[in-house]
């Protein structure tokens, strides 16, 4: 984006050819899930004096096929994640076709199941449980579309984000992939991209996107956290993972990939949100990582936590902390939740810095009478394009705002708009992020957006 010499913001038209044959489902031990398929078929029993037998089999294993291929929440064996459709072998290059449009069932993967455990561990068997998750079937399909998408595109960028792309560029491939696979169109609300794609760099945790002119490319010593998200309905899909190039940072991606994992794995109806802080801090601080000859521990940022997900509300009002200490609030049956852990080898402590990119109307703004009448005609394109979901400047540009930062602070003066700048540790310390977003269902936990990569 912007003065550089390389590429000028590439439209989904100009997207590079994505892979989509990797999608067979695997559950992998980090954060996240949802994984993708793989068909099982087994020889007919050739005896004739077993054809009865045979014709069984068949159609036993016929049955299972359908199961896993239409993603349906019932499993042969509930303890593990069923297997989920392969991504689609006829989608276009590059991927323009809506994700959709490959599930004419409306029956889209399903993501990792986990039981729950102790006093909760009934609701897996439970035949009233599992009637009133049928009840909210509609409501799952839906958060698995955008969970759907949200693997595919990060499977199409798998193979772009390498050392030298510019980061404006990508995040704009990435978002355009994301428009198109879920089907967005500007001004429509009911699906679309949830928030600016972060690509937070090093000392960087969150918040960071280029604004238009950044310059900004990425190095083969960055480490930098890929943090984006889709929606269908107003449900969104908030999930992330840390992109390095240079094994030494192999132990500090790794503790935050197994802390995310151990805070998934904590979370359930009725657990305390301060005890999946504490897990995940047990398992994060556990490791350490050498740097150019120095050990540093890692530490969990503990002013970073993750949080609730409402409808169209990113930060629900339920913040789930990444150290102990936290509050004795406890989750509920139905909640939906976006576990995401950060660890760095500074000073485990974030501070707002840099120029701001990431903005969001408050979801309780109270009416005001601007005097502007640029902020007002800027409030409506907010209105109409965005609602309560974050955007950033970039997001304004496409849509041909020009000249708005003056009407923007006054949206923020007013209380109407809330700036997110980026959220920065020691500058020369390297932070990591893994995220995933899971429902508490009824019968059991749904990691959504679990997928063969982590």
């Amino acid at each position: 984006m912007g003065d550089t010499a390389v590429e000028s913001p590439v439209t989904v038209e100009d997207l590079v050819k994505v892979s989509l044959d990797t999608s067979q489902a695997k559950v992998h031990a980090v954060s996240g899930a949802s994984p993708i398929s793989e068909q099982i078929n087994g020889a007919a029993d050739t005896d004739e004096n077993q054809a009865v037998l045979g014709e069984a089999k068949k159609k036993k294993k016929r049955k299972k096929k359908k199961k896993k291929k239409t993603a349906s929440p019932e499993t042969e064996n509930e303890n593990e994640a069923p297997l989920q459709a392969a991504a689609p072998s006829d989608q276009t290059d590059p991927p323009t076709i809506p994700v959709s449009s490959f599930f004419p069932q409306k029956k889209f993967p399903v993501g990792e199941l986990q039981d729950y455990v102790d006093a909760n561990s009934y609701r897996t068997s439970s035949a009233e449980m599992r009637d009133r998750e049928r009840i909210e079937e509609d409501l799952y399909e839906s958060v698995r579309e955008a969970a759907e998408v949200h693997r595919q595109v990060r499977a199409y960028m798998k193979d772009y984000i390498k050392p030298g792309v510019k980061l404006i560029d990508m995040c704009e491939r990435l978002e355009n992939a994301s428009r198109a696979l879920i089907g967005a169109k500007d001004g429509d609300l009911s699906r679309g991209v949830a928030f600016p794609t972060g690509c937070s760099l090093n000392h960087i945790a969150a918040h960071y996107t280029p604004n238009k002119g950044d310059k900004t490319v990425l190095g083969y010593d960055d480490v930098m956290k890929v943090d984006f998200g889709t929606h269908i309905n107003g449900r969104i899909i908030d999930c992330a993972w840390t992109v390095h190039f240079n094994e030494k940072f192999d132990p500090l991606v790794e503790a935050v990939r197994e802390a995310t994992n151990e805070g998934i794995k904590t979370t359930g109806i009725d657990v305390r949100l301060c005890d999946v802080g504490a897990a995940v801090q047990e398992v994060m601080e556990s490791h350490e990582v050498e740097l150019d000859g120095k050990v540093y521990p890692v530490k969990a940022i503990r002013n970073l936590h993750g949080h609730s997900i409402a409808p169209y509300q990113i930060h629900a009002g339920k913040s789930v902390p990444i150290v102990r200490g936290g509050g004795q609030v406890k989750m509920e049956e139905g909640e939906f939740y976006a576990i995401e852990t950060f660890g760095s080898t500074g000073k485990g402590f974030v501070i707002e810095d840099m120029e701001c990119s990431h903005y969001m109307k408050d979801f309780d703004a109270r009416r005001v009478n601007l005097r502007s009448a640029k902020a007002r005609s800027l409030l409506s394109t907010i209105d109409k394009n965005f609602g309560t979901l974050a955007f950033c400047r970039r997001y304004l540009d496409r849509l041909g705002e020009e000249k708005y930062l003056m009407g923007l602070k006054a949206l923020v003066d007013n209380g109407i708009v809330n700036p997110y700048p980026p959220l920065c540790d020691q500058k020369g310390s390297y932070t990591a992020q893994f995220e995933h977003t899971l429902v508490l269902k009824p019968t059991r936990k749904e990691v959504l957006s679990r997928g063969e990569d982590y």
